[in-house]
Formats: C-alpha cells, structure tokens, sequence
C-alpha cells in the first residue's frame, strides 16, 4: 500500500508527501504513425520508456481521456499525471451536458490512480467568454464533489491572468510559444516576471511551449524568432528554442510545473505545414519514434540523473559557415553546457576537432 499527498503553494512549488518535488513536464498524444490511436501496450511502453528516459517527473496527457493502461504504468512508474476532458480550441455552447459526462466519467474510472493529481477541465477555449467562464467554474464545482482531493486545471493559450476565462480552477495553466507563433524567444522573461510580480498568489503552470523541428530542414543561421507560415522548420531553432526557455524557467519557481509540447510528433489532418502533411512536429521525437531530435538530448542532460554527452547538429551536413559550433549537452543549466568550434582550414581547429573524437568516441 502506497499513501502519497500533493500540494502546491504559489510562488514556491509542487510538494509530493511534504517534500519539495520538481515537476519536469511534457504533453503526449496517444497516436503513432501507421497505428493512430489502436496502440498495443508495447507501444504504450516505448514512449514511456522514452519520457522517463529524459528524466520527466510528470506528464500532461493532452487533450482526451487516455487509455487505462498508461495511468497504470504511471502509478507503477512514479510519474505524476494531469488528466484531461477533450474540451478544447472551440466552444459551440452546446458543449455543457457532454462535458460534464466526459468529467464525471473520467473521474469515476479513474479516481483509483494514485498518479493523477489534477482534473483538466479545457484547453484554450474562449469565446463566448461569459459562458465558458460559467462552464469552467460548473465543472470545477464538479470535481470538487466527485473528487475533492486533488486539484483542477484549466489553460489559457493568451499570456495574461486577467482573460476573461481565467481563474475559475485550481490551476491556471498557460500554453506560450514565444519566438514561433509570437514576438520573440527571449521575451518569456518578461512574461514570467510580470506575472510573479501581479499575480503573486496564482497557481501558475505553463503547459506548453515549444517549436516545430523537421529533422531534414537544418540552418547555422538562427535569430529570435521564426516565421512558421514560411515552412521551414530547422531542428536548430527548435533546440535554441528548448535551451533558452528551460534555462528561464528553471530560475523560477513560480512556475510551479512545465509541459513542452510534445514529447513525440503527432498527427494533425489539417495542418500542411513544414514538409511534412498533416504533421505537427514540435515533438522531441518523430512520429515513428525512431529519431531522437537534439531537444531530447538537452533535456536528458538537465533533467536526469545519467551522464549525457551528445553533440548536435549531427544532420546538419551542407555547413553554411566557415567556423561551425557544435553544443554538447552536459550540465544541469544553459551555462553549464560544452562548446567548441571547428574550421576546416589548415593547421586551424586541430585541437577542437580532437577533443570532440575524444570525447564523442569517433
């Protein structure tokens, strides 16, 4: 028998049996290229296998109830899962009834998993503001009958606490993808700040963050943002994107839990964006789970315990630059990580280009 208790105190954290426990995030979609949803529990076993092998503590199962088996393995695993109703991107006002079935449902199926702390009641919806307000509010009201223990979330894809849908739950979660679908990738540190300093008694969680990455799109030239509807998604901006956010946000604590977007790539039918149909690749992995994109690797080394050491770049072969850097994960923050520079020119870079086959073991 296993007794475990949650709690989160604004401003400081998430506390697991009343000691101080970091919650490192990411979302999944329960689909793989060829099989979409019908997952056999090998499958189910690979991408856990792979989210624990990066050291998450926590997992978002966005945006639709998921199968048993996975809360299962959560349980036995240790990671700490957020439950979600599919209440997402659009509101008919049609939606009450079926919503708060889809909770009480989930609720009463799984209200035995031990690794389950919040209710997800919506992701993103808004307009019109007064109702979804009142069908947030009545669902929370739900949870809290049916489950009054543990917490509810809703989030917010807007960055700022006073959208007229916010603060009807426990947690207020906030998707932001500064740097791809808005300003620029530095700008999160004013986000967070102003945040903490306005809203210092909100339970805040951002739950997704993030960019696309075609693993055959690659540049040396990166700014601070990225226009998406350009389609071209370079792994590069991606990993950029993943080393300066996680750097941001694990200075403050504020931010009570983080969820990038996605672990794996998934399926999107409406999207034709950055070579590839129907496919959004924000995924740390492809779709098919056989290529592991240089953001895992960056988030291995920060998060777990094994020692990492990964150069990236590795499929970016037409080099636009005489001198190339290459980044070698392999510290617990963005100033802790290895960098060397190598040139092809003779009698140039000799030493850098023998340290890195040392030290990669080629």
């Amino acid at each position: 028998m296993g007794v475990r208790k949650f709690e989160i105190v604004a401003g400081e954290g998430f506390y697991l049996n009343g000691e101080r426990w970091p919650m490192y995030g990411v979302c999944r979609h329960q689909d793989w290229l060829g099989s979409g949803s019908a997952l056999t529990k090998e499958q189910h076993d690979t991408d856990l296998a792979m989210i624990m092998d990066i050291g998450a503590t926590t997992v978002r199962l966005a945006h639709y109830q998921q199968s048993d088996y996975i809360y299962s393995k959560c349980d036995s695993l240790g990671l700490i899962v957020w439950a979600e109703i599919p209440f997402v991107n659009k509101v008919t006002g049609e939606e009450w009834e079926n919503a708060h079935r889809q909770l009480r449902e989930l609720i009463r199926q799984s209200f035995n998993h031990p690794s389950i702390y919040t209710w997800g009641l919506h992701n993103e919806v808004y307009k019109p503001h007064a109702y979804t307000a009142a069908l947030t509010q009545s669902l929370h009201d739900l949870a809290k009958t049916e489950d009054p223990d543990r917490y509810t979330a809703a989030v917010n894809g807007h960055g700022h606490a006073d959208h007229p849908v916010n603060l009807n739950s426990d947690i207020q979660g906030m998707n932001r993808y500064y740097g791809w679908y808005e300003r620029e990738i530095t700008d999160i540190d004013a986000w967070v700040e102003g945040l903490e300093e306005n809203y210092p008694d909100m339970k805040l969680m951002l739950t997704e963050y993030g960019a696309d990455a075609n693993t055959a799109h690659q540049t040396e030239y990166l700014g601070e943002s990225l226009d998406w509807s350009r389609q071209f998604y370079p792994e590069t901006f991606q990993t950029k994107t993943h080393e300066y956010q996680w750097a941001v946000i694990s200075r403050h604590p504020y931010i009570i839990a983080s969820y990038l977007w996605n672990m794996f790539d998934f399926a999107c039918p409406m999207w034709e964006r950055g070579g590839i149909p129907a496919r959004n690749m924000k995924g740390l992995v492809t779709f098919d789970r056989q290529v592991k994109k240089d953001s895992y690797y960056w988030y291995k080394a920060n998060w777990s315990e094994e020692p990492v050491l990964y150069l990236t770049q590795r499929r970016n072969t037409d080099r636009e630059k005489r001198v190339t850097s290459v980044t070698a994960p392999d510290g617990q923050t963005l100033e802790d990580r290895i960098e060397w520079t190598y040139t092809g020119e003779k009698n140039r870079g000799l030493e850098s280009r023998e340290r890195l086959q040392e030290h990669a073991g080629f």
